[in-house]
């Protein structure tokens, strides 16, 4: 009730006339009002509305605003009024390959997290109120104030820790993911060449090393991780490249890993393409690199757990092994493994032999090759993707693709030729006839521009659509041209590097996507498209391997220059401040490229090894007419005029 005014009283009756007066005097008062507002010119009343409308207009505009403020606790500041956080929600993991209904209906290179794109889920982004600068000074004040908060270098983007996206409470791990994270500006770009490598990697392995040691994978954004087989993929798969890279405190802590705590007696099924070329070939490549025994009898014991792989009807080796069972097995749905799974694990297995002098690895390899050569279904040399473990013949046959579940066939083709000596002349021949089967059936050009592009063959329909993975193939081509394979192979190469290279320059963030498709009309006004499933970037290592290739063979420094740009738009968009870089969905997105909160562990063993060796000026760094790099970039030697003597292992120059 209002107070009365000095002129009028109200009286108020109990009597039983139910307290007429009351409401004799609200009549009386809201008549007065009406008759003042009456007595107002119509000019006055339309002010006085405008103004309170005016005044409920501003006052909607500023509630949000004005709650954030006192919700963060801290008032708002001249000039800074755009950095509103904003909820970040994060896709959810990955389908693992157990989870997959059929191999046909997936399109990844060997399995679910190396190679082959993962099912993705898609997700409507909530999007945020970007800001395009931050004041280094105020980012650190903010750091100071919360010191628990992550922090992710997106560009243009404020990300809080303190708010969860709806929706990651709920996911089946129950882990609370930080949603919103602010932008911090990086030095990187003040840095170039080996050193800015150097502090990638550092970077990377500090996130490793605080919130995932001795796991299998980094989830960088949650500061947690992911187990996939439970070996240390990471730590093992980064080994030589931390010997490589001189980085000696790190190498050194990781061996202590290796040494206490890495064992293969587990209960644990693993992929054997997999864990044949990340923790075999790495193993191997550290003994190599460093002479240190530890490495070769830890590559024996993986390396002999596998081999119940090849317990198959047709000695086609079956995907699956548990290496503390003894058992194999294929996938649930499925009796087939991938062509490029069975025929990318060779260049390992005959090294171990060679090292133990214990034939049956090289022999049971050996094996595959051969009955593949043998096999009918090829076209001009191309394989089909799938092989049947029971009959050991092709399935699936009329698609052909230097993509996923193809692409390292190819690669392991000209790879062992090289690693035995140049005399395995079966490997040689199915190896040039597959490169005149790629010019006559699979390359063509985009337009407007003209760019030369591999794409697909499916029952006789060609699609221009290239995965990234195929970037592989620019830089096998001239390391076959530098063995002395045919020049056009290098031309070829050089074409192929550069329709790569704007794989990346065309995309908003400069990062390339997972899959692209060339446009071929005339009258186009963009030579790739990106379908919205295909957009996302993994880290992947493809393209800076050819051009490592590439400017060791050319000493052209525009290969140097596109790498340097990659390294840069990965610090831009995918570095973690707290540590790791991870995958992200979107590289069309510059202001919200949504992160997957993942870092492969493909990024500190090839990604950045490779980045490494492109901006080295030693130039027998790791020489390509001493070593041969495995499909996950870890080198072996090529074996000396006589095969059988006695190994040795070769120091790298200044880094022992």
């Amino acid at each position: 009730m209002h107070p009365p005014s000095r002129q009028d009283y109200v009286s108020i009756s109990f009597s039983g006339q139910g307290g007429g007066g009351y409401t004799n005097s609200k009549q009386w008062r809201r008549q007065s009002c009406w008759r003042k507002w009456k007595q107002l010119s119509r000019l006055q009343r339309s002010l006085i509305l405008f103004i309170l409308v005016l005044l409920f207009i501003c006052g909607i505009a500023t509630y949000p605003t004005v709650t954030e403020h006192l919700r963060d606790g801290e008032p708002a500041t001249d000039g800074k009024s755009d950095l509103k956080p904003f909820i970040l929600e994060l896709l959810p993991e990955p389908v693992k390959q157990d989870q997959l209904p059929l191999p046909e209906q997936t399109s990844q290179r060997k399995s679910p997290n190396k190679r082959g794109p993962p099912v993705l889920q898609n997700r409507l982004q909530q999007k945020g109120n970007p800001s395009e600068t931050v004041v280094k000074e105020k980012a650190a004040e903010s750091k100071k104030d919360v010191e628990e908060e992550d922090v992710i270098s997106w560009h243009g983007a404020v990300i809080n820790t303190n708010q969860l996206a709806e929706g990651t409470k709920e996911r089946d791990n129950k882990e609370d993911l930080p949603a919103n994270q602010e932008v911090k500006p990086t030095n990187d770009s003040d840095v170039s060449g080996p050193e800015a490598v150097r502090r990638a990697f550092r970077h990377a392995w500090k996130g490793y090393k605080d919130f995932s040691w001795g796991h299998d994978e980094l989830r960088p954004i949650s500061k947690s991780h992911s187990e996939w087989f439970g070996l240390g993929l990471t730590l093992i798969d980064a080994l030589d490249t931390m010997w490589i890279l001189g980085l000696k405190e790190e190498f050194e802590e990781a061996k202590a890993w290796v040494a206490t705590e890495l064992t293969f007696d587990k209960n644990v099924d693993v992929n054997l393409f997999e864990s044949t070329i990340r923790i075999l070939g790495g193993l191997l490549s550290t003994y190599h690199l460093t002479g240190d025994t530890l490495f070769l009898h830890k590559a024996k014991d993986i390396g002999s757990r596998l081999m119940p792989a090849f317990n198959t009807p047709s000695k086609i080796p079956y995907s699956d092994v548990n290496i503390g069972k003894g058992t194999a097995h294929p996938p649930r749905w499925t009796s087939d493994s991938t062509v490029a799974e069975v025929t990318s694990i060779q260049l390992e297995f005959r090294e171990l032999s060679r090292l133990t002098e214990d034939p049956q690895y090289e022999a049971a390899v050996a094996e595959v090759m051969n009955q593949v050569h043998k096999l009918e279904g090829k076209l001009d040399g191309l394989v089909p993707m799938f092989i049947n473990t029971n009959s050991g013949k092709f399935t699936h046959q009329g698609i052909y693709t230097l993509g996923a579940r193809a692409d390292s066939y190819y690669e392991y083709l000209l790879k062992q030729w090289i690693q035995g000596g140049k005399k395995e002349d079966q490997l040689l021949e199915d190896y040039l006839e597959a490169v005149e089967g790629v010019k006559k059936n699979l390359l063509q050009k985009s337009s407007p521009n003209g760019l030369v592009f591999v794409g697909e063959l499916s029952h006789g329909q060609f699609s221009p659509k290239m995965d990234h993975l195929v970037c592989f193939l620019p830089g096998t081509l001239a390391l076959g041209a530098h063995h002395g394979l045919p020049s056009d192979h290098m031309d070829l190469a050089k074409q192929l590097m550069e329709t790569c290279y704007q794989m990346y320059a065309q995309m908003e963030t400069g990062l390339s996507p997972e899959i692209v498709h060339f446009n071929m009309h005339e009258g186009s006004m963009r030579d790739i498209d990106v379908k919205l499933a295909d957009r996302h970037n993994l880290l992947r290592p493809e393209t800076v391997e050819s051009l490592f290739y590439l400017h060791r063979f050319t000493q052209d420094q525009k290969y140097r220059d596109w790498g340097r740009e990659i390294l840069q738009n990965f610090n831009k968009y995918t570095k973690v401040s707290s540590g790791g870089y991870t995958s992200i969905n979107n590289v069309r997105d510059p202001e919200y490229p949504s992160p997957r909160d993942k870092m492969e562990s493909f990024f500190l063993g090839e990604t950045l090894k490779y980045l490494y060796l492109l901006f080295s000026d030693e130039p027998d760094l790791v020489s390509l007419d001493q070593y041969v790099f495995n499909t996950e970039a870890h080198p072996l030697p090529i074996w000396p005029s006589n095969a059988s003597q006695t190994h040795t292992h070769t120091h790298l120059s200044g880094l022992v």
